[in-house]
């Protein structure tokens, strides 16, 4: 979304082996649209983010860093899955091939 400047609904799926978060099309489609290799990734909340408009987001935003240096801003849909989001993909990136 940060890229393109548009937020789109995506659903992911968090895999360990290999450290993955895929993400999909909600509406369907078997076939992931792309994925994030997370292993070695360092991914934090983001309490504000600069060029976007304080009606586009919720502040439950998070960002995921690549080890390439590539930058995902992700939105959850609550605070709380935002932690839960954060934790997951910590572990994963630790632990996951």
């Amino acid at each position: 979304g940060h890229r393109r400047k548009n937020w789109k609904v995506r659903k992911f799926v968090l895999r360990e082996d290999p450290a993955y978060l895929h993400y999909y099309d909600p509406a369907g489609g078997e076939e992931p649209l792309g994925a994030i290799h997370l292993r070695g990734c360092v991914v934090t909340a983001v309490e504000d983010m600069p060029d976007t408009k304080k009606y586009d987001v919720d502040n439950i935003l998070f960002e995921i860093i690549t080890a390439n240096e590539i930058h995902y801003y992700l939105q959850a849909a609550s605070s709380a899955e935002r932690t839960e989001w954060i934790r997951a993909i910590q572990a994963v990136s630790r632990t996951g091939k």
